[in-house]
């Protein structure tokens, strides 16, 4: 795909073939406060890890914000999202942004077909995360997600085109369930949701959490979505989200379950309501 069709917000984002620029970089992503984000120094990539995620074998956790886009605040069209990946210590590991169309994100909302680009601090392309759009996605809440064309994925590929691994929406009642797998489509981890509903909105206090679970039912981490404040959680959809993995998962299982943030915030946590409550307060 052309360099220019890539989100981007200063940045550009180049394929991981393509040539690195070195830091330091002019336009680089600003921080929430407009100051250059710290970035995290890159370690010795061990042998056969894939380029660009050298990253994730030093980190047993990853902070995703939202970034919060003033033209979404203002006027209640849905913006591409942006994201700064950070590890435990602050210091930035990725950046990601959404590609879709205009009409795809005011129509469709957060049902809406998309691709995340995951860039790391040389703008080079280390993760692709990529959604079809399914007409009844979500169909009541993940009843009818043992058929197809009910059930939302997400694939991820690293490096782009490279596929490995999957997050899949899995039939359930009472909780949202999704299935991680690898290339091979196995099975290698089981997300498993609050109970009865996931409340979305600055009335729900508190922080919701979405524990994953190797096949035989061994917990291994979890991800959270974290309570904004009021404010934030009342006028945006700009959310926060923390994920936990063992410091020596493999790290395409750790970029799947980056993916699985991506997917979550979508189905979940990227919705109108409050756009809406904005609105009719306005007026």
């Amino acid at each position: 795909m052309p360099k220019d069709e890539y989100p981007t917000r200063a940045e550009k984002y180049v394929s991981s073939d393509a040539p690195i620029e070195m830091q330091p970089q002019p336009g680089a992503p600003a921080g929430p406060g407009g100051e250059a984000p710290h970035w995290m120094p890159m370690p010795q990539a061990p042998a056969g890890c894939p380029p660009g995620l050298e990253y994730l074998t030093k980190v047993d956790q990853i902070l995703v914000h939202q970034v919060v886009e003033a033209l979404e605040l203002l006027t209640g069209w849905e913006t591409k999202n942006h994201y700064a990946l950070k590890n435990s210590l602050g210091q930035q590991v990725f950046w990601a942004g959404e590609e879709s169309s205009f009409c795809m994100r005011q129509c469709c909302k957060e049902q809406r077909s998309f691709t995340i680009h995951v860039a790391n601090n040389q703008y080079q392309e280390v993760i692709r995360v990529r959604r079809d759009y399914k007409c009844f996605g979500g169909c009541i809440r993940g009843c009818c997600a043992c058929c197809n064309c009910c059930s939302h994925e997400v694939t991820v590929e690293c490096p782009p085109d490279n596929v490995v691994g999957y997050v899949t929406q899995e039939c359930s009642m009472f909780r949202p369930n999704f299935s991680v797998r690898n290339a091979d489509k196995e099975v290698v981890f089981e997300i498993k949701g609050p109970c009865c509903c996931v409340c979305d909105g600055p009335l729900c206090c508190g922080d919701r959490k979405f524990r994953y679970f190797s096949p035989d039912g061994t917990k291994i981490g979890k991800i959270t979505k974290q309570y904004s404040g009021f404010v934030k959680e009342a006028y945006t959809d700009a959310d926060n989200f923390g994920i936990t993995f063992p410091l020596d998962l493999d790290v395409s299982m750790k970029a799947t379950l980056i993916g699985a943030v991506f997917l979550i915030d979508f189905m979940f946590f990227e919705t109108g309501a409050k756009r809406d409550d904005k609105d009719k307060h306005d007026h």
